[in-house]
């Protein structure tokens, strides 16, 4: 049995450095990232290039790049360590109420805000000991995404950016504008011209982080006066709040967004595409029971959204075209 020789001579741990160094791209970072002293880590290196007879990572200026195998190495080891993290976490009979396990859920502060406090709440009362990490997502985790799901247990993200994956729909949501109370040039409902007019608050706006409405302006012609990014939905209010500015935020925030700051919710002068907000996984965890558990919480939590989502209808728009 050539192949099982040849896996008894490996050390295991090394697919932990290697999946920390394809991920970090940094022998420092990777090393906090696992918590080791970078000699360590450096000596893991040593070893995973030997076993390969390649860098596995490559200085260009002052970073570093994966070499082309590790580019191809990279989703298989994300994969296999969790594969193997699964073999000795698994238990004959899984108990909701008695586990301690761990699940990483991947979203943005949308996703935290809404959803999230529902989710932790009901995992709670059915697993006291269950956590609920909740990782919030960044451009270079949505540009990334196929590579790291397989290392975490679901990602909350509308469709239109994931496909082909294994999912459940969450829930429905659209869009609505946010000004400051005193902004009068929206007292009578928000045209198309304002809101070509008026300098916005942005937040993803990128060729690979972007948000369906936001396209949506482009479509229609408007070229937003992009004055402020900031990567939180959240934090929108705080941005208009005092200024000029507008910002487009998803209706199930805007009760939020009033409780934080001093602002007005108005319907767009446009019909906005709706949203449909789904939990996202990788097919390696279909089968596990745990997996399935939490998803039958997040299927809990999203009911509970719906119900609870009557929010108060916004000021009148106004369906006037630009002029």
């Amino acid at each position: 049995m050539p192949d099982e020789r040849l896996l008894s001579r490996l050390d295991l741990n090394l697919l932990v450095a290697l999946d920390a160094l394809l991920v970090e791209r940094n022998v420092t970072r990777a090393a906090e990232r696992l918590r080791l002293s970078q000699p360590s880590l450096s000596a893991a290196l040593a070893k995973l290039r030997r076993h390969f007879d390649d860098p596995i990572l490559a200085r260009r200026g002052n970073q570093y790049e994966l070499t082309p195998l590790a580019a191809r190495l990279a989703e298989h080891t994300t994969m296999a360590l969790e594969a193997a993290r699964r073999v000795f976490d698994s238990q004959s009979q899984w108990d909701p109420s008695e586990s301690e396990r761990e699940f990483v859920i991947h979203g943005s502060d949308y996703a935290m805000a809404t959803i999230g406090p529902r989710a932790a709440r009901i995992a709670h009362e059915q697993a006291p000991g269950v956590r609920l990490r909740f990782v919030p997502t960044t451009p270079e985790t949505i540009d990334d995404l196929r590579m790291r799901l397989p290392s975490i247990d679901a990602l909350i993200l509308p469709h239109g950016v994931l496909s082909q994956l294994p999912h459940m729909d969450l829930f429905h949501d659209d869009w609505v504008a946010l000004a400051a109370s005193e902004n009068t040039r929206v007292s009578g409902g928000l045209t198309m011209k304002t809101l070509a007019e008026s300098p916005v608050v942005f937040t993803y706006h990128t060729r690979f982080a972007f948000t369906s409405v936001g396209r949506q302006l482009e479509q229609l012609g408007v070229d937003p006066w992009v004055e402020a990014k900031v990567e939180s939905f959240v934090m929108l209010p705080l941005f208009v709040e005092n200024t000029p500015r507008l910002a487009l935020i998803q209706r199930h925030l805007s009760p939020l967004a009033e409780r934080m700051a001093d602002i007005q919710v108005l319907a767009l002068p446009f019909k906005p595409v709706p949203l449909l907000n789904a939990l996202w996984w990788h097919a390696v965890h279909e089968p596990d029971p745990e997996h399935r558990w939490l998803r039958e919480v997040f299927a809990q939590a999203s009911t509970e959204l719906s119900i609870a989502g009557a929010e108060p209808t916004p000021a009148g728009g106004s369906d006037a075209a630009l002029r």
